[in-house]
C-alpha cells in the first residue's frame, strides 16, 4: 500500500500558530519535503521534531517531485511544508501534488496558517466574493498591465508584496484603481511588529512615502473590488476633451485613468489622436 502526502500549513509568524494535528503529523511521517530545510530545520527543532528533511523548490520540484512519489509508492508517508503558511500559495508544491494525484496516491491537507485568509479576516472588506492576485511582476510596466488587466474587478482583491517593491506598487495602485479606493494593509501578521493598516490608496502611499510603515517583513495588500456601473457609465472620451481643455495633456489622461480604472497611456494616445483628428491641417 502506498503512503499518503501530507501538505501541512505552517505558522507565518508565529510559532505556536502550529497545529497540534500538524506537529504530529511532521513527527509521525517517514519524510518532510521543506521549500528550505534550514528554515523548517529551525521549526521542528523547536518542537522536538527530527523527522527527515528534503529540499522541494522552485529550481528542483520537477526533479524532487519523481522522488518524493517513488517515496510514496514504496508506502511512506511524506509531508509538503513551504517557508511559511499553507504550501502551493505562492510556494511550490504543485508539481509535487500533481504528480502524486497522477500516481493514484493519496494528498491530505492539514489546514492551519495562511497570510491571504488571515488578511482577509480583518481587512473589513467584502469577503463574499475575492481573487488572489499573488505577486505582481517586478517591473513596472508589467506590474501596470497586470493592475490594468484588474481595472474593473469587482471582487476583492488580495496581493502579496515584498517591502522593497511597496512603494511603486500603491502608487501604480492609485494610478490605475484610483486614490479613493479602499485597501488594507498587513506587514508582519502574526509577527511580534505586526502592523495593520486600513484606510484609502492615496492614504496608504502618503504613509509608504513618509517612511510611516516599516520598510521590513512580509506584506500582505487587499484592494476593494471597483464598481463596474460607476466606471462604466462615465464617458471617458468627453472627460478626456473636457479636462485637456484645461489641463496638459498627460494630467488629463492621468486623472481619467484614476477615475475610470483605463490605462493611462492608452488614454494619453487617444487623446492624441483624437487631436490630431480635430486638426484640420
Amino acid at each position: 500500500m502506498s503512503g499518503t502526502l501530507f501538505v501541512v500549513a505552517t505558522p507565518i509568524g508565529n510559532l505556536e500558530d502550529l497545529s497540534p494535528r500538524a506537529r504530529q503529523t511532521l513527527a509521525d511521517v517517514d519524510l518532510i519535503a521543506a521549500e528550505d530545510t534550514r528554515h523548517t530545520g529551525r521549526l521542528l527543532s523547536h518542537f522536538g521534531v527530527e523527522t527527515r528533511l528534503l529540499a522541494l523548490h522552485d529550481h528542483n520540484e520537477a526533479d524532487q517531485a519523481k522522488r518524493v512519489v517513488r517515496e510514496l509508492v514504496a508506502g511512506r508517508s511524506v509531508a509538503l511544508v513551504s517557508d511559511a503558511g499553507t504550501p502551493l500559495i505562492s510556494d511550490p508544491g504543485y508539481r509535487l501534488v500533481r504528480a502524486a494525484h497522477a500516481a493514484g496516491i493519496n494528498v491530505s491537507p492539514i489546514p492551519g496558517p495562511s497570510a491571504m485568509i488571515a488578511a482577509l479576516s480583518v481587512a473589513g472588506l467584502a469577503t463574499d466574493r475575492f481573487c488572489f492576485e499573488g505577486f505582481l511582476p517586478a517591473k513596472k510596466k508589467g506590474r501596470r498591465d497586470a493592475l490594468a488587466e484588474l481595472a474593473h474587478e469587482t471582487r476583492t482583491m488580495v496581493f502579496y508584496e515584498s517591502v522593497h517593491r511597496m512603494e511603486g506598487s500603491v502608487a501604480d495602485m492609485v494610478d490605475v484603481f484610483g486614490g479613493t479606493r479602499s485597501v488594507f494593509l498587513g506587514r508582519e501578521i502574526s509577527k511580534m511588529h505586526e502592523q495593520c493598516i486600513s484606510t484609502t490608496l492615496g492614504e496608504l502611499s502618503r504613509q509608504v512615502m513618509d517612511n510611516e510603515i516599516t520598510q521590513k517583513g512580509e506584506l500582505v495588500i487587499v484592494v476593494a473590488g471597483g464598481d463596474d456601473a460607476t466606471s462604466s457609465s462615465i464617458d471617458s472620451d468627453k472627460l478626456l476633451n473636457e479636462l485637456a481643455a484645461l489641463l496638459p495633456k498627460k494630467e488629463a489622461a492621468r486623472i481619467v485613468a484614476s477615475a475610470t480604472g483605463e490605462k493611462r497611456n492608452a488614454l494619453y494616445q487617444r487623446l492624441l489622436d483624437m487631436t490630431s483628428s480635430a486638426d484640420p491641417d
